[in-house]
């Protein structure tokens, strides 16, 4: 195919993504999110298309940016990312263009000037060190073991059985491993070699030569190889003013190594025939595990086993104290007892007097509890306090981007672990999830070992019930999604549109030869919608404290994150716990409910409304319904994370009108609707409620008199830090106020967040 033949074949696709970002109904649904995959399939298939793509989607930003279009900036953004961080033989003056177009983005408002600077940061070093990008993504991605880039990271894919059909894991299940079942370390590390040295040699390089040469090495000589080729990146990344002569340098003893003198110098002259079409070199989709959700610890687990040391059969010294309860055998976790007669005091004990017994020695095994020697103070590992003393880099250096001990660092990005946490399902998923993530930020405020070293990514991905797929992601349990799809245009035609992909997957045959290369659609939108999704959109948490018809009860606490629904039930209070019946209280549909709530005013000044009324059922959303409420005070990132009176619920309350007429009493019903802070709800009469929370069945407390709802505040922050910082009790206190202030917001990411 001739190269204008190309530029046109690409163009046209090109333009058929912006068509679907610009339109709002779409002619079939069905193939959104296919152009973009086509289009990277394209360029996979034939490297020598990455320059012609990079060339054109640059032009398409430019001329985005003279008509102020930015509605497609972000998309066309990510996707020339995408392409860069693939392809090879990209030119330095493409590199530069790029990097002066990121740098003119920073003048505009988030999210584009973050995802610019981004961009810019990492274009920078990938100017100056061809393949840093594919390099860097490649080790972090499969665990390759690398002492100049020690970052790992970890995409974990959790699926419902009761929410998802068996059909669907198991297809998900089968195309992740048909997938990753090539992706071994010495493939993986083939092309890593590979792609560095045809990234900083181009048309210098025999490609062919090289790769049938890597094909044939030893496990040793590759290792040997794939060290030498990251070494060599990663401290020319590192140099305060990185070269690309001497990177080329480098990398050319390195090929002349490999593939001999001769050979290499015949590649420099042109003796070598040209070749028709340029080996293509795969970038490995991430390393998934598939988990079926079970409960809410699941997610603590399985993120402290991903932080436990490979080399090392026991967990690290710090690791060791978390409270890894159903990780260890009941009978380890048995206490006894027995009589004290120390004096209490730490330093009067023996060297030793402190330590527990092994599990099956002869004092476990006589006594069911066991003294530890009095009361001993908390001692905070050191490394977190002084995160400078951990093993290995700290932090990411502010301009190359790469591991450093300086002090330019990026502030977020110290942490050497990534676990990518991806949900599939629901709102009533995003329900579970939230409550697993309330659960874990509350162990990590008694604990806080997870923190200095895990960077936690929260991403989703709807799968709705297939009896109606042409109007499953707006349904009543899409909500959330649907919300999403609004906020951010490229997660509608990327993500929102795999539900009925998935449906279609789980419905196929199942194949049990994976010998065969095949191209899953699914697993490179989800591999495209982790890599590329880095900005998130935060939900609020809302905590709600139920208190039971059984005053011998104690109140229960929940927390929910879109929804939760009031219905009447037809039992009554037990005569003995009632107050006397008002008089002119009329029997009729529904119960009378007394609702105080705080009033949500654009003064944000606070108002206390109390109002009583008969109501045939209420619920209360934490999305706001409409497309013009999208960029509200509801979810905001955290640089302008509103106060807590802020946020706000929308109500809607099922009133009963009464109207007498000559017929009679009648009674109809109109729909109230307010905003509010915290409401708190109780039944003046007999009738009592049932509470139902994210629309799970699961979820329900039944037999309720009273309830209240606010926003969940960060679970003991306060007290977490005056421990670790020794204050005082008054500036604890004051601490602790200011903790309690603070919401709990989970976060989902997204490509763009919201575009304000």
């Amino acid at each position: 195919m001739e190269s204008s033949d190309v530029d046109l074949d690409l163009q046209r696709s090109v333009h058929a993504v912006l068509r679907e970002l610009s339109a709002r109904a779409p002619a079939l649904p069905s193939n959104q999110g296919m152009w973009r995959w086509s289009l990277h399939k394209k360029v996979e298939r034939d490297p020598a298309k990455g320059p012609a793509l990079v060339r054109i989607l640059l032009r398409e930003l430019e001329e985005a940016e003279s008509e102020d279009a930015r509605h497609v900036i972000i998309p066309l953004l990510h996707t020339l990312m995408y392409v860069l961080t693939k392809a090879t033989g990209i030119t330095e003056e493409l590199h530069r263009r790029t990097y002066a177009f990121c740098t003119r983005l920073l003048t505009l408002p988030a999210p584009y000037c973050t995802i610019a600077l981004d961009c810019a940061i990492r274009l920078k070093t990938e100017t100056a060190v061809p393949g840093t990008l594919y390099q860097r993504l490649v080790i972090a991605e499969q665990n390759l073991t690398s002492e100049l880039y020690p970052y790992r990271e970890r995409v974990f894919l959790f699926v419902d059985p009761e929410l998802v059909p068996p059909s669907v894991c198991s297809a998900l299940l089968l195309e992740i491993e048909a997938a990753q079942g090539q992706q071994t370390p010495e493939a993986c590390m083939r092309h890593v070699v590979s792609h560095a040295l045809q990234a900083a040699l181009g048309e210098a390089c025999q490609a062919g030569v090289l790769q049938r040469k890597l094909q044939t090495s030893s496990r040793r000589a590759l290792e040997r190889y794939f060290h030498a080729v990251v070494a060599a990146v990663e401290q020319m990344a590192s140099e305060p003013s990185p070269s690309r002569e001497g990177h080329l340098e480098r990398l050319e003893e390195i090929y002349c190594s490999l593939l001999g003198p001769e050979a290499a110098a015949r590649g420099r002259c042109g003796g070598e025939p040209p070749q028709d079409r340029l080996p293509s070199i795969p970038l490995p989709s991430p390393h998934i595990t598939f988990h079926l959700w079970t409960n809410e610890e699941q997610l603590w687990k399985e993120l402290v086993l991903f932080l436990r040391p490979q080399s090392q059969l026991r967990l690290s010294a710090d690791l060791e104290a978390l409270d890894l309860q159903g990780l260890l055998p009941d009978r380890e976790m048995a206490r006894a007892s027995m009589l004290s007669t120390d004096s209490g005091i730490e330093r009067d004990l023996p060297w030793g007097a402190d330590e527990p017994p092994t599990p099956g020695s002869p004092e476990v095994e006589r006594a069911r509890l066991k003294r530890k020697g009095g009361i001993k103070k908390r001692v905070w590992p050191p490394d977190i306090l002084m995160p400078s003393s951990w093993d290995g880099p700290p932090g990411l250096h502010q301009r190359t981007g790469r591991p450093s001990g300086d002090r330019g660092l990026l502030p977020g990005v110290s942490r050497l672990h990534t676990a990518r946490v991806l949900v599939l399902g629901d709102d009533r998923m995003l329900g579970r999830l939230a409550r697993a993530y309330h659960s874990l930020r509350k162990r990590e405020t008694q604990k806080f070992c997870l923190t200095p070293r895990l960077s936690l990514q929260l991403y989703y991905i709807p799968v709705l019930a297939s009896e109606k797929p042409t109007a499953s992601r707006h349904s009543e349990l899409g909500e959330l999604a649907a919300f999403l799809g609004r906020a951010d245009p490229w997660y509608e035609s990327i993500v929102n549109t795999l539900c009925p992909a998935i449906h279609k997957l789980a419905e196929m045959p199942l194949s049990l030869d994976t010998s065969q290369t095949v191209d899953p659609f699914i697993l490179d939108a989800i591999t495209y919608y982790v890599r590329m999704g880095t900005q998130p959109i935060y939900f609020q948490i809302y905590a709600v404290k139920i208190f039971l018809s059984d005053l011998s009860q104690d109140p229960a606490e929940d927390i929910f994150l879109t929804e939760l629904k009031v219905k009447i039930q037809d039992s009554k209070f037990p005569r003995e716990s009632l107050a006397p019946r008002r008089r002119g209280v009329a029997e009729g549909p529904g119960a009378e409910l007394s609702i105080r709530y705080q009033k949500a005013l654009l003064s944000h000044r606070t108002r206390e409304v109390t109002v009583s009324l008969r109501a045939t059922g209420l619920v209360l959303k934490t999305l706001p319904a409409g497309d013009t409420e999208v960029s509200g005070p509801t979810h905001c990132p955290p640089t302008a994370a509103p106060d807590a009176d802020h946020t706000c619920l929308n109500v809607s309350v099922t009133e009963v009108v009464k109207t007498s007429n000559l017929a009679g009493r009648s009674f109809s019903t109109v729909t109230n609707t307010f905003r509010s802070a915290n409401v708190q709800i109780q039944s003046q009469d007999q009738r009592l409620l049932t509470l139902l929370l994210d629309k799970d069945s699961c979820r329900a407390y039944r037999d309720v008199a009273r309830f209240e709802v606010a926003p969940c505040p960060e679970p003991c922050a306060g007290a977490q830090k005056s421990k670790v910082l020794g204050l005082s009790s008054h500036q604890e206190e004051i601490e602790r106020t200011r903790a309690k202030a603070k919401p709990l917001r989970m976060p989902i990411n997204t490509f763009s967040g919201i575009v304000q």
